[in-house]
């Protein structure tokens, strides 16, 4: 294998702009696209990320959004690997759970919005993270099966709580005890109260 990778990613991309241009099949454009960036994240991510948003967007036009939130969760990655860029991580993440969301696709929804929760917290963008954590663990704490998991995401914003002012965190452990009884008696809620 020559390893041309850019010269690859350029052929994908001609491939795709003449599928474009003929008016041929989206899905066949969406993918010549998503095989350029394919070739050139090896080489170069934001040539890679430029053809997952293209990718991105036809999938949108064609009403696949759950493509469409997948490639935004690529780029997403891309930017926390390859070329770190918090912001955009945020970015990307939360756009991907707004597209899953609308899919009805809570589980990967979450999954973004976790990530979106702890760049917030990293970036200091205590609100924002608290807001996050909060919409996850309360449908966590409604849901049968999932309401075991909801002390972490409360722990979370919590710990967020303590970085603005302690108050406001013995304000929000009461609302989360009230929201979750069974979060009153586990170790995350003792650790908070001391």
């Amino acid at each position: 294998m020559a390893k041309l990778w850019k010269e690859a990613g350029d052929a994908f991309v001609r491939a795709a702009e003449l599928h474009g241009s003929k008016g041929d099949s989206k899905h066949d454009c969406a993918s010549q696209y998503a095989e350029a960036a394919n070739c050139y994240r090896k080489i170069n991510p934001q040539l890679a990320v430029d053809c997952l948003l293209k990718t991105s967007e036809i999938y949108t036009d064609m009403g696949r959004f759950n493509m469409a939130a997948k490639n935004h969760v690529t780029i997403a990655e891309l930017f926390e690997s390859e070329c770190p860029d918090t912001e955009q991580c945020i970015q990307h993440y939360q756009k991907a759970a707004d597209y899953y969301k609308g899919e009805e696709a809570k589980s990967s929804a979450t999954k973004c919005l976790i990530k979106v929760a702890q760049y917030a917290a990293q970036l200091e963008q205590y609100q924002k993270a608290i807001s996050v954590f909060e919409e996850i663990a309360m449908w966590e704490a409604d849901h049968p099966t999932l309401k075991y998991a909801a002390k972490n995401h409360f722990f979370q914003s919590l710990l967020c709580y303590l970085c603005i002012d302690p108050l406001d965190a013995q304000h929000a452990l009461k609302r989360y005890e009230d929201a979750s009884p069974s979060f009153t008696d586990t170790r995350e809620a003792k650790f908070i109260k001391v």
